[in-house]
């Protein structure tokens, strides 16, 4: 080989170890941004993100909650909302003159509830510490199933009125306060262009959202205060969540996506590939779409039963060792499962999402709810399946706060009129990949 073509082969080698680095920078930049989305700031001329560490007014109680987002805003006191173990309150801006101030998000275990109430009770005493005598009645807003689950705990355990709000209402009205007021938070996925931001917009009926919890909602939205439920789905978080705990050692949702994280679902699935041996490109379907779910754990299963009868039955008669018995049956990891049962799940819901968009003729199609938690591979099946099946004339998109819609709304409804006008704030420069870790 001539020296100038070696020369050009290393040139070419670095120019793509140096791609392939910038790559995996930037999608290590884009999970950082859909799971830490940073803070926004409100106030009587509008919204924007901020991009920086917050400044929390109490420290939350280690093991418990998980911190993640702020708001700024104009004064309020303190929200529950959206899940039994969700909190949102307000705080003002240290050493700031200014009206506005923070709207902190933490989340909590369901099984922690104890812990959220006495957050909020620390938070009750911040309150009166800072204000003396001016301090106002705290108010409480809940919504969702906790709103009547905790509802005399609540009362009992704070000592102050709790408002109860319907959580259909609150879930819309946080959807459009999100959708109109704030930038860099609506983004839709695609390979190509794994996050790109929309911007806020005031024409934004009508629209479909898809709400995914322990169950699947799907709502159909035509104007203010104007929606309605036209299908959903009990195949939702929960069953994904419920199943995994019987098929895995996982004891958390957030256990259950890291190990789907780094599963291959060709293990346990049943590929178009695994049937043609290549594309079935007249039908549009690449080796690698899924076929069937699971499609491979009846015939793996079998295959290792009869390899065992050959080996001395299934009874074990015969067997000089045991352990190469038992080798010959099929092990399935519990990452594999994981990761197959996310794309069953994701797959299903994006599919039914896009056949009522078509019924009810709803171009947008927004996903909000616990289920998704900023999950990469989540977010990319339900943009796939609705790519798929529109053919590409239709996109999902989704919200960086996905999973406090409800709770935003219950606190909107306490807000002033006007407050926070659309495109009134000052631009504010954020950039997508500076987003830094915040402490709790």
């Amino acid at each position: 080989m001539e020296m100038g073509s070696v020369t050009q082969a290393a040139a070419d080698a670095a120019k793509l170890e140096g791609r392939r680095l910038r790559m995996e920078g930037k999608s290590s930049a884009i999970d950082h941004t859909i799971r830490s989305p940073g803070t926004i700031s409100i106030n009587f001329q509008g919204a924007f993100i901020v991009d920086e560490a917050s400044s929390n007014p109490l420290t939350p109680i280690d093991d418990g909650p998980q911190h993640d987002t702020d708001i700024r805003l104009p004064n309020h006191q303190a929200v529950i909302g959206g899940s039994l173990a969700k909190l949102v309150y307000f705080s003002h801006e240290p050493n700031s003159k200014d009206l506005g101030g923070r709207l902190n998000f933490l989340r909590y275990e369901t099984d922690q509830i104890d812990q959220c109430l006495g957050f909020i009770k620390r938070l009750q005493s911040e309150h009166h510490q800072q204000n003396g005598s001016k301090s106002g009645k705290m108010s409480i807003m809940a919504t969702g199933g906790g709103a009547y689950k905790y509802y005399e705990e609540m009362k009992r355990v704070l000592g102050v009125e709790v408002l109860r709000e319907d959580e259909m209402d609150c879930l819309i009205m946080g959807l459009d306060f999100f959708i109109t007021e704030i930038p860099q938070e609506v983004f839709t996925y695609n390979d190509a262009d794994p996050m790109h931001f929309e911007e806020a917009r005031a024409d934004i009926y009508p629209y479909l959202l898809v709400n995914i919890g322990s169950g699947v909602s799907m709502i159909k939205v035509s104007g203010q205060s104007k929606f309605e439920r036209i299908g959903g789905t009990s195949l939702g978080g929960g069953t994904l969540w419920g199943l995994l705990s019987l098929l895995t050692g996982a004891r958390t949702f957030d256990d259950m996506l890291q190990m789907a994280e780094t599963g291959d679902n060709g293990a346990v699935d049943m590929l178009v590939g695994d049937i043609y041996g290549a594309d079935y490109g007249k039908i549009g379907l690449k080796s690698t779409t899924i076929a069937s779910s699971f499609g491979k754990v009846f015939k793996m299963k079998r295959q290792g039963e009869h390899q065992a009868e050959d080996h001395g039955g299934l009874s074990g008669e015969g067997r000089e060792d045991d352990n190469d018995a038992s080798s010959s049956q099929p092990v399935f990891k519990p990452e594999d499962i994981s990761r197959s049962l996310l794309y069953a799940v994701s797959n299903n819901i994006g599919q039914i999402a896009y056949l009522q968009s078509e019924k009810h003729n709803l171009e947008r199609i927004y996903f909000g709810g616990s289920f998704i938690r900023g999950h990469r591979q989540t977010i990319q099946t339900l943009s796939y399946a609705i790519s798929f099946w529109s053919k590409g004339e239709k996109k999902a998109y989704f919200l960086r706060h996905e999973g406090y819609l409800g709770s935003v709304g219950a606190f909107l409804k306490r807000q002033p009129r006007n407050w926070g006008r659309r495109n009134s704030f000052e631009e504010r420069p954020a950039s997508m990949f500076t987003n830094q870790p915040r402490e709790n």
